[in-house]
């Protein structure tokens, strides 16, 4: 089994907010996060495909292939856009970074035929990330 990853940056605003709770209880969750106008990251994006070599190209999956993939089903419908209110397929959707690899695994799932998609990390920081390899 061989894994190839590709790694894309966005950047993108969010609220981290549950509307079935109150401002106050939404606060002690979410703290600053939880501003009304929102926040912002400059979030990292690491798609992670697995399979066997293709004894033709050498190739897992043929990383143009993927870039395209990855920017087409995610990255244009994410960058510089509030995750709330400008993405249709977070919709209804707490934009947490867990929530956020859920999200873009769904995307991605049948999209990728050359190997299989094995995990969607997002780094919401340097620091801080959230990975998620499928149901």
């Amino acid at each position: 089994m061989i894994y190839v990853t590709r790694r894309e940056v966005f950047a993108a605003s969010h609220r981290l907010y549950n509307p079935k709770l109150s401002e106050a209880e939404n606060f002690e969750i979410y703290d600053k996060c939880s501003s009304p106008n929102g926040h912002g990251h400059n979030f990292t994006l690491e798609v992670m495909v697995a399979g066997e070599i293709d004894k033709k190209t050498g190739y897992l999956i043929d990383l143009k292939e993927l870039k395209n993939i990855i920017r087409k089903y995610i990255i244009d419908k994410v960058d510089h856009k509030h995750l709330n209110f400008d993405v249709e397929f977070l919709r209804g959707i707490i934009p947490t970074a867990e929530n956020l690899a859920i999200a873009f695994w769904d995307q991605l799932k049948d999209k990728i035929t050359n190997g299989k998609l094995y995990s969607v990390k997002i780094y919401e920081t340097e620091n801080n990330y959230t990975e998620y390899r499928g149901e």
